[in-house]
């Protein structure tokens, strides 16, 4: 598969042309890779009005994912999540939407910034809060009983933890009630080239948003937004408009060479690489799962370890890594994530379970994980939003109205949501999370 982005962008840095365009570096500095680093001009195409290199690219991307349309982003998929719910809210005339409450920052910032309203989803056994497992009979029950239908169903999936809702049962579901079935598959990206196809487009998602750079060979802020062959023309038509009103006027070339040459790997070489690292990863639990420790998520590139029943908190544990170097994705008090790619050298994954199967099994440590009792909202984000505020010390929060964000990145899942009044519980959970400070409503 040929790569114009990337081939363009690669003559263009070897060339001695006088650049009198942007950026001020005019290809020159101490980093090295400045000269590859363009801005849009005669030739290089623009993003979001393309004719020309990115439009070819993107038709390879649309081709290799096998959707009715793909297109991409500088800016991840918080970029892509506004853009699916501006696109969802255009084509059904706006309301408000169910999402699983385990849902991405961007999902919040998106309804303050187009003023929908969300009727959070909760899973039927009690998961913690990064987790919500989100059934096809729970929500056919929650869309049953809807006075009125929300203009899209939002899901995440997989989570950070690796857990995959059955997005084939789901978007049934969502048929049945004539409603489109939006998939954060921030995670996911791979999912369409393991054994099986368990890419939210293929199990009939609507649209869908992956990042790109979570798990494939791609700079950070690389990411896809997916438009399914079922939808009408529309949202195709409508697709870079929607990206555009959210993104800067000046995307990345460094990270659309990167798409533009993951497009090579994904169809050649890719499948086989996935496939010797997934039989790598299945080893892996198993030797751990065999020396006590309890692993969840359904993931099969991802490891996370419910450290408390091997007797550590995930903060012990990832302090153990790093004495070896080894540096995780996330941890916290209940979990350890670990996420690995076809780049993950097979001699560090032979480290890292050497240090794993090295660490004895202690008494397991209660509780197994936090629990949050949901937040009333006494007004939407978007109100949440734009109201004065004022900065609080996290132990005088109880009874307040959460005025903007309050999340960690990652894995910016909100505790509380803008418009929600503190609780005790809740102000306990964000102090055990680090926080010390928030902004609520001014009174």
């Amino acid at each position: 598969m040929n790569t114009p982005i990337y081939d363009f962008v690669k003559e263009y840095a070897e060339r001695k042309s006088v650049r009198l365009h942007m950026p001020g570096h005019k290809g020159k500095g101490p980093m090295g890779f400045e000269k590859y680093d363009i801005t849009e001009f005669f030739g290089a195409d623009s993003l979001f009005h393309p004719d020309g290199i990115i439009e070819e690219s993107e038709d390879n991307l649309t081709s290799i994912f096998e959707t009715g349309r793909s297109l991409y982003s500088c800016e991840g998929s918080s970029l892509c999540i506004r853009a699916m719910m501006y696109l969802a809210m255009l084509y059904k005339g706006g309301g408000y939407i169910m999402a699983g409450r385990n849902a991405h920052a961007s999902l919040i910032t998106a309804s303050a910034l187009l003023g929908f309203d969300i009727k959070w989803l909760y899973s039927e056994d009690d998961t913690g809060y990064i987790s919500c497992e989100i059934t096809a009979q729970g929500l056919d029950k929650a869309l049953s009983d809807s006075e009125r239908p929300p203009f899209c169903v939002y899901i995440t999936s997989p989570d950070y933890l690796g857990n995959i809702c059955d997005i084939r049962a789901i978007s049934r579901v969502c048929e049945k009630h004539g409603v489109l079935l939006l998939v954060d598959n921030a995670h996911g990206s791979y999912l369409k080239f393991a054994k099986e196809d368990l890419h939210p487009i293929s199990l009939g998602a609507h649209m869908c948003c992956d990042s790109a750079h979570k798990t494939l060979p791609v700079l950070t802020g690389g990411a896809y937004l997916h438009i399914s062959k079922a939808l009408p023309s529309f949202f195709i038509q409508n697709a870079k408009s929607a990206l555009s009103t959210f993104a800067s006027t000046s995307p990345s070339y460094l990270i659309l060479s990167s798409l533009d040459k993951a497009n090579q790997l994904l169809a050649t070489d890719f499948r086989n690489e996935l496939e010797a690292l997934e039989k790598r990863c299945d080893l892996l639990r198993i030797r751990l799962v065999d020396k006590g420790y309890s692993l969840v998520g359904d993931e099969v590139i991802k490891i996370t370890v419910d450290a408390k029943k091997y007797g550590y908190t995930g903060t012990d544990l990832a302090s153990i890594l790093r004495k070896s170097d080894i540096v995780c994705e996330f941890y916290d008090e209940d979990y350890l994530v670990l996420m690995l790619s076809t780049q993950t050298d097979i001699k560090e994954i032979d480290r890292l379970e050497e240090i794993l199967l090295s660490v004895e099994k202690r008494v397991g440590l209660l509780p197994a994980h936090i629990t949050i009792s949901p937040p009333k909202a006494v007004m939407s984000p978007r109100d949440a939003y734009l109201s004065q505020r004022e900065l609080v010390p996290i132990d005088q929060a109880n009874g307040r109205i959460l005025a903007g964000a309050n999340v960690f990145c990652p894995p910016a899942v909100s505790l509380i949501v803008a418009g929600e009044r503190f609780t005790p519980d809740i102000v306990n959970a964000c102090k055990r999370y680090g926080f010390t400070e928030c902004f609520v409503v001014k009174e």
